[in-house]
């Protein structure tokens, strides 16, 4: 059986000079990206916890930047940073901004309620 995939689009740029001018506005208290929190927080490499329930758990999650993202995805993340999955009409949001930034310090929650949301009949 194939996972269904998840995409969380971070409200960053992926490219050395998005990095860097987000490293730099975060660090001025001007930015910030609550999904960037969760999945790697200062580490560049990536949280281990996070690596861990993403491989324990029943999607495929794939993680984007802003401008990695094609433009009916981020129609339907709206706003940043957002969980989307691919549904019959195109893209669905399934976790908002606003959740993530709730839940910034509940990564296992953040998996639970995104499995929750996408469950297949």
């Amino acid at each position: 059986m194939d996972r269904v995939i998840v995409f969380g689009i971070y409200n960053a740029d992926g490219t050395f000079f998005g990095e860097l001018g987000y490293v730099i506005a975060k660090l001025a208290g001007k930015k910030s990206c609550s999904l960037c929190d969760v999945t790697h927080g200062w580490n560049p490499f990536g949280k281990r916890q996070w690596k861990g329930l993403c491989k324990s758990s029943s999607l495929d999650i794939q993680l984007i930047h802003r401008d990695e993202a094609t433009e009916s995805q981020l129609q339907a993340a709206a706003d940043l940073p957002s969980f989307i999955t691919e549904v019959e009409e195109g893209w669905a949001q399934i976790m908002a901004s606003t959740q993530i930034t709730k839940l910034k310090s509940q990564p296992e929650t953040i998996v639970s309620m995104l499995e929750e949301r996408t469950v297949t009949e």
